[in-house]
């Protein structure tokens, strides 16, 4: 191989409604909303960290071959017990899914709980530090 990568820039998030996507994702996750370059796109950030929210069907939007809402599968990592993580998702009206319940994750053991996005997108929280 004549490289490596060394992370991960920006992740795209197809979604029905641009407005109600990002107020979900700062209200629940705690993410500011910024607008960007001349088309005015909305994006979220949180760390280092960029989403990129796209309205399904958006013109001259490079995409996938399916801009599909609800297709994406991501996990975030927090070192924040999970009884807070689940009483703040329950105060903002989220139902977990499942969970807390034990994943492996990219670095080794987690724990984990799961939930849906506005868009039907699954969300998981995950901590390296629970028992």
């Amino acid at each position: 191989m004549a490289f490596t990568l060394d992370r991960i820039d920006h992740v795209v998030i197809n979604c029905r409604d641009t407005e109600a996507t990002a107020a979900w994702y700062e209200r629940v996750l705690g993410m500011s909303r910024e607008v960007f370059g001349p088309d005015k796109r909305t994006c979220l950030k949180f760390g280092d960290q960029k989403f990129n929210l796209r309205p399904t069907g958006a013109a001259n939007w490079r995409t996938a071959e399916a801009d599909q809402p609800g297709s994406l599968d991501m996990c975030f990592v927090t070192r924040a017990p999970l009884a807070e993580v689940i009483a703040h998702l329950q105060a903002c009206g989220v139902a977990i899914l499942y969970g807390p319940i034990a994943q492996s994750g990219a670095i080794g053991a987690l724990r984990s709980v799961y939930f849906h996005d506005p868009d039907g997108n699954l969300l998981e929280i995950g901590s390296y530090t629970e028992d």
